[in-house]
């Protein structure tokens, strides 16, 4: 008890008060500071949004993505304010700050040199969501993997198939990725019809069923334009292939494409449009032996022949 009676004895508050008045003052600068940047950022998101939607965007996809980008710049520029406020309000207290800055580069240094893959996972991550490259919901293929996106950060994205199988992305080892529904679809057909058949026919059915399709209710608000019908793409083995394309909205490419493949089965068959399938022919050899084959006499009964007989 006499050492701290001592020492609260032996400090100088007539130098104390100014130094305590100076730290108070950098802390409520600090705290102003960091309130006027939450106004700034805020505005700075609707700018964001309003923009995003102007563009086409969807306002709930657009106001998450702007959100996700200020709450990472608020993050960081608090951390900035906080630590220069704390470095002042050593050097107000007496501390040299020197030696801990020297510290803290080297400790900063080697904490890079451990963590340079979850770094580099931060900063792809943030420019994926800054660009705009993809967004929860959307139909992609991420190094070969397809799946919709589920999850999205700024360390990892996650996608889930139709299987129901989860792959995780640390975002730094995306090296390609293929966004399927970004802004708009498509459905890309190829219909093979026999070779006897007239091509520009087919085509004037297939841009029939197209515009049907267009002019119904339930389809139509998901097709963006009319069918693209390209032509004949290809002489096949068996068929006589013919490409297009139905631009829809996103990921509304399969809902289109199924009702349009039901709707040429139906068009093809009214008009007597052959669809080609593969044929198989079973040989069976010269050293086979001899079957029995029915054949129809000048009566009409049954006449029993073999395999090795003409007919």
């Amino acid at each position: 008890m006499d050492y701290l009676r001592s020492l609260w004895g032996s400090i100088d508050w007539s130098s104390l008060a100014p130094a305590l008045t100076r730290i108070v003052v950098i802390i409520l600068i600090a705290a102003l500071a960091g309130i006027l940047l939450g106004k700034l950022l805020r505005r700075i998101e609707a700018a964001l949004v309003q923009r995003g939607v102007a563009e086409g965007e969807v306002l709930t996809e657009s106001r998450k993505r702007a959100h996700t980008l200020m709450r990472l710049a608020r993050q960081a520029l608090m951390l900035i304010i906080w630590l220069l406020a704390g470095l002042i309000i050593l050097r107000e207290a007496g501390v040299e700050i020197g030696p801990l800055l020297a510290g803290a580069g080297i400790a900063g240094l080697a904490l890079g040199f451990g963590a340079q893959n979850l770094v580099r996972d931060f900063l792809a991550g943030f420019f994926l969501v800054l660009e705009n490259q993809v967004r929860v919901g959307d139909a992609v293929r991420v190094n070969g993997t397809w799946g919709f996106v589920e999850e999205l950060n700024f360390r990892i994205l996650v996608l889930r198939d139709l299987t129901g199988e989860v792959h995780i992305f640390p975002n730094g080892s995306i090296t390609t990725l293929s966004n399927m529904s970004h802004e708009w679809s498509a459905y890309l057909f190829e219909l093979g019809v026999a070779y006897k058949e007239h091509t520009d026919k087919v085509t004037a059915v297939i841009q029939e069923v197209g515009a049907d399709l267009r002019a119904n209710p339930d389809f139509g608000q998901h097709i963006l334009q009319d069918i693209e019908v390209f032509g004949v793409d290809q002489f096949a083995d068996s068929a006589v292939v013919i490409k297009g394309r139905i631009k829809t909205k996103p990921l509304k490419q399969w809902v289109v494409g199924r009702e349009f493949n039901r709707r040429i089965k139906l068009a093809f068959d009214a008009r007597g449009i052959e669809i080609p399938f593969p044929h198989r022919t079973l040989y069976f050899g010269e050293a086979s032996r001899p079957f029995a084959l029915l054949k129809a006499d000048a009566h009409g009964g049954p006449e029993a022949k073999t395999g090795s007989e003409n007919s």
